[in-house]
């Protein structure tokens, strides 16, 4: 019997000072999201993560298909807004098999364990996000001056 992607699929917190950093650095050197590969690249190099700030990886036989992070300040000058689920993308090839919700799901759930009720997005996508439970709060301005739509979740 052939095992499904879901079987297959691990997500994972990456650690500071691991391989899997280094991984990760090579995933995003050749992801297709230009608009903030340069930004994401930095941020895993320099390691400007604080606190709780975190990436996390979708790996399918150890292979990373997908990441996200969950960061205090986001490309929004809210700095009473967060925590942001942010940079989330996955590989073209396996885009459609839900691994967007289970990234989201999997930073939702450390968001709650450590302390969070609610969890933010931003995006100019209408109905993408709505599928994985949040509600759209608002149009937002982000510091290239274009307007984003904030989404919120209530984690339980």
């Amino acid at each position: 019997m052939e095992r499904t992607t879901f079987e297959l699929l691990e997500i994972q917190k990456v650690e500071k000072d691991t391989e899997m950093v280094d991984r990760l650095l090579n995933f995003v050197e050749h992801f297709s999201w230009l608009e903030v590969k340069d930004h994401t690249l930095r941020t895993i190099k320099n390691w400007a993560f604080e606190e709780w700030e975190t990436p996390f990886v979708a790996t399918i036989c150890g292979r990373i298909v997908g990441m996200v992070t969950i960061m205090k300040s986001d490309y929004y000058p809210r700095p009473e807004i967060y925590p942001w689920i942010s940079t989330l993308f996955v590989t073209e090839e396996y885009r459609g098999q839900r691994i967007s919700g289970k990234l989201i799901d999997f930073a939702n759930k450390y968001a709650k364990e450590i302390g969070f009720d609610r969890t933010y997005i931003p995006t100019e996508f209408v109905g993408l996000y709505e599928k994985y439970g949040y509600c759209y709060i608002k149009d937002i301005v982000n510091y290239g001056n274009g307007i984003d739509r904030l989404y919120a979740k209530e984690l339980k």
